[in-house]
């Protein structure tokens, strides 16, 4: 019966982390944190998540974008002030990080937190001169 019960554990466990976070989780982990991802073992962006779901990413060249995210069906969707077309991501808990899939791609885009902190992202101001 005890290795019953442990088969039942074990076959259970992928199942929920198969689920992906609800709005009510996306924010409470990440609110007040600075997010790295990574995609192939290489750096790819960085993303600050403020209160009121409010968020500023860089591709991590110091060239901010502000936007905004919200809950549509299991999906988190930003929208950033360049770009008004939602961009959708499942996100899943995994180990101690998150991993990302970006819903809106055919090819599906994967992203993994690669580090996170407190401190603010390091945004440059705009280009002066030219």
């Amino acid at each position: 019966m005890i290795r019953l019960a442990c088969l039942l554990a074990l076959l259970a466990s992928p199942l929920a982390a198969a689920q992906p976070m609800t709005g009510a989780e996306f924010e409470a982990y990440v609110t007040g944190k600075t997010l790295y991802f990574g995609r192939g073992g290489t750096a790819y962006g960085v993303e600050e998540y403020l209160p009121d779901r409010q968020v500023r990413w860089s591709f991590i060249d110091g060239q901010c974008k502000d936007g905004s995210w919200y809950q549509e069906g299991q999906m988190i969707c930003f929208v950033y002030e360049d770009a008004p077309m939602p961009q959708c991501w499942s996100f899943y808990r995994e180990g101690s990080g998150l991993r990302a899939v970006f819903e809106n791609d055919p090819g599906n885009t994967v992203l993994y937190e690669a580090q996170q902190n407190d401190e603010p992202m390091l945004c440059l101001g705009p280009e002066v001169g030219a």
